[in-house]
């Protein structure tokens, strides 16, 4: 496995080659500079064309300025992950280890290679009789974060991605465990995760942890899927001191979905904010996905935006573009599964993010 993990020198080599990026590409993220945009792996069908189409997407976004990498164990059955684990090994000799940074999740049954139809037969031969869960560790039938599964499911994708360190794990989609258990059994669920992820990083196999989530921090506080980022920072302090490794969030953020930025539904050091200045009231990075929005948001983006926006050449620029430009946003992440999709949107790397005060007439046009 390659050794190593993302670092500033690393990722500040990186970002120093490519002397086209527009200031505002490459941002100081916890003294690791990130492009603001990454490549996401989320979509496509189970197949080896979409296989090797992800390899040569990802190799060709790291050629283009880009260098976060964003997966998940459960995309596509696991072919994400090796996919980009076949892309890390091509680049060996042209790109160093420290030079990029990987971000996985777990927290959804992760089959290998293609769908089955006996989930529930699945979870019991691989986990419970293992003794890594019991059977009523598995929420919704699909979704579990006892210790020893995540454990086993970090070692899976450090294989997959033939990494020895993971730059940053998530727990994903953990509201999943509200449609079965109560607020206190939740509560406790996360801080036994958290305490093992601790352990995981203080032996090398992570750098950090955070929540990737698909609602729970745009809801309102009154819904059951509703997650307080306070409340994660807390359990994170209790189980790993002030020097924790809680340190991200990730959520959907777009033109059509801007809550992150606009609803005050946190709570931070007694003040109720969005989530995104709860996240930087707390010392927590935001990246954002589904920037547009599996595609929808890639066409119809109307006239005013797209000028607000710098007139970029596609919709689907524009829409980055927006993502990119939100104030305590550190990176877009973007679904890109061609070189063609790539080319296309990292042509923004040579623009610079829209002006704070341009970006807020988005949501001051109509006043």
């Amino acid at each position: 496995m390659i050794k190593g993990f993302a670092t500033n020198e690393g990722t500040g080599n990186f970002a120093s080659r490519f002397g086209g990026a527009a200031k505002g590409h490459f941002r100081d993220v916890g003294g690791l500079w990130l492009s603001s945009i990454g490549i996401g792996t989320y979509l496509g069908k189970w197949d080896q064309e979409t296989d090797h189409r992800y390899t040569d997407s990802v190799i060709r976004f790291i050629e283009l300025g880009g260098n976060v990498i964003d997966t998940a164990a459960n995309y596509r059955f696991q072919r994400s992950e090796r996919s980009i684990g076949a892309a890390l090994k091509a680049l060996e000799g042209s790109l160093e280890r420290e030079e990029v940074f990987i971000a996985t999740k777990a927290g959804y049954l992760a089959f290998d290679g293609e769908p089955i139809s006996d989930v529930a037969g699945f979870f019991e031969e691989n986990f419970v009789n293992k003794g890594l869960a019991k059977a009523d560790d598995l929420a919704g039938g699909s979704h579990c974060i006892a210790p020893d599964y995540l454990e086993a499911q970090i070692e899976q994708s450090r294989g997959n991605l033939g990494i020895e360190t993971l730059d940053l794990f998530y727990l994903h989609n953990p509201e999943s465990q509200l449609a079965s258990v109560d607020r206190y059994t939740f509560e406790a669920r996360i801080a036994k995760a958290f305490e093992r992820l601790e352990e995981l990083r203080n032996a090398g196999k992570l750098r950090a942890y955070g929540v990737a989530t698909w609602k729970g921090f745009r809801v309102t506080p009154s819904e059951p899927g509703y997650h307080s980022l306070e409340g994660f920072v807390r359990a994170a302090r209790q189980v790993g001191g002030e020097d924790h490794g809680f340190r991200f969030i990730q959520l959907p953020h777009n033109l059509a979905m801007p809550e992150a930025y606009l609803v005050p539904n946190q709570s931070a050091n007694g003040r109720a904010v969005t989530p995104v200045q709860a996240a930087e009231d707390l010392g927590i990075t935001v990246m954002a996905s589904a920037s547009i929005l599996q595609g929808k948001l890639s066409q119809n983006v109307p006239i005013y935006v797209r000028g607000t926006l710098g007139n970029q050449t596609t919709d689907a620029m524009t829409s980055i573009q927006f993502v990119r430009s939100t104030p305590g946003i550190s990176t877009a992440l973007v679904g890109m599964s061609s070189v063609a999709h790539v080319e296309e949107n990292m042509n923004l790397v040579s623009v610079a993010p829209t002006p704070e005060e341009d970006f807020a007439e988005l949501f001051t046009r109509d006043a």
